[in-house]
């Protein structure tokens, strides 16, 4: 299901953005971008991520601005004291030409090194704002389920429509292949056991009796109303319900023998094709 979302946090240590996208997919697949400071913490956010959502593609990105620049000179004073006591005693001994010079002391390995930053304040607000972002991006795909499950609806009740109509025509469908049959026997011109001919009947009208088809049509749809009412995620109860209405609607456009009931049995491939699609966005 589709989705974004984006939080901010601001503090002592600088700037952290969240920025999370989601689209459909099969299962959950999470791609996660963050700066050096988090990635020792990347397990925690992936586990966030997989409480909140059962399904889909997320993009994550987590964006840190320090307030300071990351290289922050930290002199090692005592070193420095020891070294610029030595640099006196030599320039005492070579005598008045001999110079001090304090950038050739800070030169010196270890007197100045980069300071060593605590990451775990960074991580911990890091991790308050994903969720901040998780919530944010539950809304919005809770808004885009509320308007899948009106399209869905509308279908729901358009395929129960079309399979009302395809159940109205079996009785004249029924007799019109009778008509026929008696049509070719009297062409033919030969005398046919009237016990032998009802039997015909009898198999002529099970081979285009769509009762059940339409029964177990208007089952799976109940099925897909009922998993909209469900506090589980629904998604991949749905495709396997769209593959069931699928292989009815197939059954009954290879047992239909006329053109409006074929007409609703494609009308209800299609609708049932839409559905499916749809069906991949929900999780």
């Amino acid at each position: 299901m589709t989705g974004f979302a984006r939080r901010e946090s601001h503090g002592s240590w600088g700037m952290l953005a969240w920025e999370l996208r989601t689209v459909n997919h099969r299962f959950l697949e999470v791609a996660l971008r963050l700066p050096e400071e988090c990635r020792a913490v990347e397990a925690r956010f992936r586990h966030a991520i997989a409480a909140a959502l059962r399904r889909g593609k997320v993009d994550g990105t987590l964006t840190f601005r320090p307030t300071t620049p990351t290289a922050v000179l930290d002199v090692d004073g005592r070193l420095l004291e020891s070294l610029a006591a030595r640099a006196r005693d030599a320039a005492a001994l070579a005598g008045p030409a001999a110079r001090i010079e304090v950038v050739d002391l800070l030169r010196w390995p270890g007197v100045v090194r980069d300071a060593a930053k605590d990451p775990v304040p960074i991580q911990e607000a890091a991790l308050a704002v994903l969720h901040e972002a998780l919530v944010d991006l539950g809304r919005f795909r809770d808004a885009e389920g509320a308007r899948l499950q009106a399209g869905l609806e509308q279908r729901c009740t358009t395929l129960l429509e079309l399979a009302a109509r395809a159940a109205a025509r079996r009785p004249e469908v029924l007799e019109r292949q009778v008509m026929k049959l008696r049509e070719r026997i009297a062409e033919i011109g030969v005398t046919v056991d009237r016990d032998r001919l009802e039997q015909e009947i009898a198999i002529l009208a099970q081979r285009l009796d769509i009762a059940e088809e339409i029964d177990r049509l208007r089952g799976h749809v109940a099925e897909v109303r009922s998993a909209f009412d469900a506090n589980e995620p629904a998604g991949r109860r749905l495709d396997f319900l769209m593959q069931e209405l699928n292989r009815e609607a197939n059954t009954l456009s290879s047992k239909s023998q006329d053109v409006e009931t074929t007409r609703a049995a494609v009308d209800m491939k299609v609708l049932i094709e839409q559905m499916r699609e749809q069906v991949q966005n929900i999780e």
